[in-house]
Formats: C-alpha cells, sequence, structure tokens
C-alpha cells in the first residue's frame, strides 16, 4: 500500500498539491491558472480524447459491467440533487452539479494514468473502458444539459451553436466517426496529438490546485454528505451492482478503484463558467483529492 502510495499516487497528485501551495503563496494567480486551464481545456485535452475514442476496441469492453457502473452513477446522482435540493435547499444548477461531483471521478486526468503506472497498459482495460463511457458520455451529457439549464431562456439555436463550438465535444464526435467507420488518421497528426495530449494531465490539474487554493476548506455540512456519497456510496455502489453481474475480478477490483476516486474537476469548471456559486463544490473536489489518496493505495 506504501509502495503503491508513493511511487504510483503521489506522483500524479502532486502537481495539484504544487497548484495549490503556490496559489496559496501567491506566487501563481488566479489569472495565469485560468489562462493554463483554458489551454488545456480548448487544445490539449481534445488531443488527449480524440485518439483514445478513435483507437477504441469496444468488443473488448465487458457491456454488463458498464452498465452496472452506469446505473450507480444514475442512482447516486438522482440522491445526491434530491438530498442538495430538498435537505440543504441549494439552487437547481448548484445541485446539479454536485450531484456531478458524486459521479464523475476524475477518470481521464488523475485515475487513468494511476491505473497504467501500477497495472500496466493491459491490465487496465476496465479503467479505459470507463475513461471511454465517461468521455464519450457522461462529460458529454453534463457539457450540454449544463449549458441548456443555465441558459434557458436563450432559446435552441444559441444553444446549439455552442454546443457545436466546444472544442471536447468535436474531439469525441470526430474520434467516434473515426472509430466507427475505419478511417485512418495519419501518423504525424497522432504523434502531434500524442505529444499534446500528454500535458493535459498535469496542466490541468496543476491550474486546478491554484484556482482551488482560494476556497475556504472548512467541511460544512453539506460538504461532508457530498464527499462521504462520493467516497463511500459510489464506490460501495458500483461494488455491489459489478459483483452482481460477476465479471472477471480485474474488473470488479477496477471499477471499485476508479469509483473510489476524487470528483472530477469538470463539476468546478462547469461552475465557474456559468457563474453558479463553489463554495461547496470546490471543497468537496479538495476534500474528496485529499481522502481519496488514501482509499485508491488500499483498494489498488
Amino acid at each position: 500500500m506504501l509502495q503503491i502510495l508513493t511511487h504510483d499516487i503521489l506522483p500524479v497528485f502532486s502537481m495539484l498539491a504544487l497548484g495549490f501551495v503556490l496559489g496559496r503563496l501567491d506566487k501563481v494567480s488566479k489569472t495565469e491558472a485560468g489562462a493554463i486551464n483554458r489551454i488545456a481545456f480548448l487544445i490539449l485535452q481534445p488531443a488527449l480524447i480524440f485518439p483514445l475514442i478513435s483507437a477504441l476496441d469496444w468488443s473488448s469492453f465487458r457491456v454488463g459491467a458498464l452498465a452496472g457502473y452506469a446505473a450507480s452513477q444514475v442512482a447516486l446522482f438522482l440522491l445526491t440533487f434530491a438530498i442538495c435540493r430538498l435537505l440543504f435547499r441549494r439552487e437547481l444548477l448548484e445541485s446539479w452539479l454536485l450531484a456531478m461531483a458524486t459521479i464523475f471521478v476524475n477518470t481521464l486526468l488523475y485515475i487513468w494514468p494511476i491505473s497504467f503506472l501500477i497495472y500496466g497498459e493491459a491490465a487496465a482495460l476496465p479503467v479505459t473502458a470507463i475513461v471511454a463511457w465517461d468521455a464519450a458520455i457522461s462529460f458529454a451529457f453534463f457539457i450540454v444539459t449544463t449549458d441548456l439549464m443555465a441558459n434557458r431562456g436563450a432559446g435552441p439555436g444559441p444553444a446549439l451553436r455552442r454546443i457545436a463550438a466546444n472544442p471536447v465535444l468535436i474531439a469525441i464526435a470526430l474520434g467516434m466517426v473515426v472509430n466507427v467507420t475505419g478511417l485512418p488518421v495519419a501518423e504525424p497528426i497522432l504523434t502531434a496529438m500524442g505529444f499534446a495530449g500528454a500535458g493535459a494531465a498535469p496542466l490541468t490539474l496543476f491550474a486546478l490546485g491554484v484556482i482551488l487554493s482560494g476556497h475556504a476548506l472548512r467541511p460544512t455540512p453539506l460538504v461532508a454528505t457530498v464527499s462521504a456519497l462520493k467516497l463511500l456510496a459510489f464506490p460501495a455502489l458500483v461494488a455491489g451492482a459489478v459483483w452482481a453481474i460477476a465479471p472477471p475480478e480485474a474488473w470488479q477490483t477496477l471499477f471499485t478503484l476508479t469509483a473510489a476516486g476524487p470528483s472530477g474537476a469538470m463539476a468546478f469548471a462547469l461552475a465557474l463558467l456559468y457563474g453558479v456559486r463553489t463554495d461547496a463544490i470546490a471543497p468537496v473536489i479538495i476534500w474528496t483529492s485529499v481522502l481519496s489518496l488514501f482509499s485508491l493505495a488500499s483498494l489498488a
């Protein structure tokens, strides 16, 4: 457990921690971090996502296990959304994003590189399946629905134009087209994307750490509840669902490992983009990022 923590998990987490420390010391401003995050989102993440989606072998994925994971996401999302709205009386869009934070794990930028360090490419196939699911389906769903909810009075035309111009959604769509049609992609293009995509995770995590450094860490009842649902309820739901379907042991182990990861930064990024209050979302990401270090090390 200590070997995995120090050699595989902490090196990835260090970029988030470095950004947080430098932000607290005023060595890197939030404006600079915002610029870094924007470049990572507009350029590096699409370069990371397109080769992933286009080269996927969907036939190698366990559909039943993915269905169990997706069902766990839906169940916990609805429960968290109801708790935030009815118990804590939070606004609609904030409740939506807090619920997203419990089921949208930082798979692409955090769990995926960690799993490759621990298990290698072949053994990390289950994590790759979840990365593909979250990148192609969950990520796109929350980008689209959040935009529509935040701009309900703007009409469908402007919403469709914004969605169609989103570089991450474009990368997902093009990757799916290439995957389904079997169209070849020039090797120099893949090389360029591989070179650019390698910077997506460290830059995004660093920028997130800087931005989060300006938020209070106090665990309010809302923050504690959402964090507990993310770190305890979600892995338990996924473990139970995947066990019931009885896939190979490696899939159950790695699906549970992924579910135990920290909340994805996208909920926070969407909150910033649409002017949603972040006094609860930011601490949830911080606390789940820190506390998940120990759960990930033990599960791995």
